[in-house]
């Protein structure tokens, strides 16, 4: 609807209104405070009537350990059939439509983030461009390698606390007190005595470790400590915890269902069940765990929770990680255009033959002088 429209229709509401109540044998002429308040009612009935009518849509930013999956996890939830999974370079864009319940559009926006280095950013695009109202993250971490995913955490984190900190400073008073309110909701309610030792996002994040059809078989110990660092931290950012692997269809449908469930609203309870046994694939929801059943006592930090399992599981540095990928992306099969490529040949050709008419100057030169 447009505003001339809203602005004629308010008019002919008031004036009916105004009208029933004159024939009540009020006094015809409506004080102030009369307008005021009927304005506020009919801009309230407005705003629900744009709630319901217009499309609602929600955004999810999935970032974290290279080759963990992350592309072929959405590719599998929109359906898409994918013969060679190509490495995502920075950052991607794609989105999923339906229809809800009352017959009104449903937009879900999925944003994926290549890398964590130097992505603050890149971290900012979908933020900046949706607004951390409808925003709901997805860290998904490599179980396979868990003396290196610490570092891949600490990096995500990091950057998403940084960049949410300097938009909540530019909220409005309301807008944050909102934001603070669903956290506390999100988070607070069952657990209450831990409100004081967490740092909550003010969006809900969830930690997802991938690959543990691999991760399963590793050490017990290391599986021990893994489980409890990975509880540590979720707990403390106020998240929902989850074990994933595209090998094991019952964990790939709840990976599913709860991609779902932040995009678009269903099914209500994407978790079936609550496992915090490290024998068994984590299934911990927003909410649900505490220091007490934790085991962590004391003040807890991000920093301090990293120094913990630094110590069960020494960490690698992460030099140059000797991961599968492509250093030169023109030369990956996965990037063929023939047009560009053609053009690109053709230029590499010119290039190389500036290089050896500069060399040969050269010696032309020296061996005159």
């Amino acid at each position: 609807m447009r505003l001339p429209q809203i602005f004629h229709s308010l008019h002919k509401r008031l004036q009916k209104m105004f009208e029933k109540h004159n024939e009540g044998g009020e006094s015809g002429t409506p004080s102030i405070q009369d307008i005021a308040g009927r304005l506020a009612e009919e801009q309230q009935r407005l705003r629900q009537l744009e709630a319901t009518t217009m499309p609602k849509e929600r955004t999810l930013l999935v970032l974290g350990s290279k080759c963990v999956g992350k592309t072929t996890a959405i590719n599998k939830f929109f359906d898409r059939e994918e013969h060679t999974t190509r490495p995502t370079l920075a950052l991607e864009y794609s989105f999923g439509r339906r229809i809800g319940s009352g017959r009104s559009p449903q937009v879900m926006n999925v944003w994926e983030l290549g890398s964590l280095e130097n992505a603050e950013q890149l971290l900012e695009v979908p933020m900046r461009t949706h607004g951390l109202q409808q925003l709901a993250v997805f860290i998904i971490l490599d179980l396979s390698q868990p003396q290196r995913f610490w570092t891949d955490f600490e990096c995500a984190y990091k950057g998403l606390r940084d960049t949410a900190q300097k938009m909540m400073e530019k909220l409005t008073p309301d807008l944050r007190e909102m934001l603070e309110q669903r956290t506390l909701e999100r988070v607070g309610q069952p657990n209450k005595e831990d409100l004081g030792n967490q740092e909550p996002l003010p969006f809900p994040v969830v930690i997802v470790g991938g690959k543990y059809d691999i991760f399963a078989g590793l050490d017990p110990a290391v599986k021990k400590h893994t489980c409890r660092c990975l509880r540590s931290v979720t707990h403390l950012i106020g998240g929902a915890l989850l074990f994933y692997s595209q090998k094991i269809p019952k964990l790939a449908k709840v990976l599913r269902d709860t991609i779902s469930h932040m995009g678009f609203g269903s099914p209500t309870h994407p978790f079936r069940s609550h496992v915090t046994d490290f024998k068994e694939p984590l299934c911990i929801w927003f909410g649900t765990d505490s220091w007490s059943l934790i085991g962590d006592t004391g003040v807890q930090s991000v920093e301090r929770i990293g120094a913990t399992f630094g110590a069960d599981v020494p960490q690698l540095q992460l030099e140059k990680q000797k991961v599968q990928e492509i250093q030169d992306p023109a030369k990956d099969p996965g990037f063929k255009e023939s047009l560009i490529d053609e053009m690109r040949a053709q230029k590499n050709e010119e290039l190389a033959g500036i290089m050896r008419d500069v060399l040969l100057r050269g010696k032309f030169e020296s061996v005159s002088n």
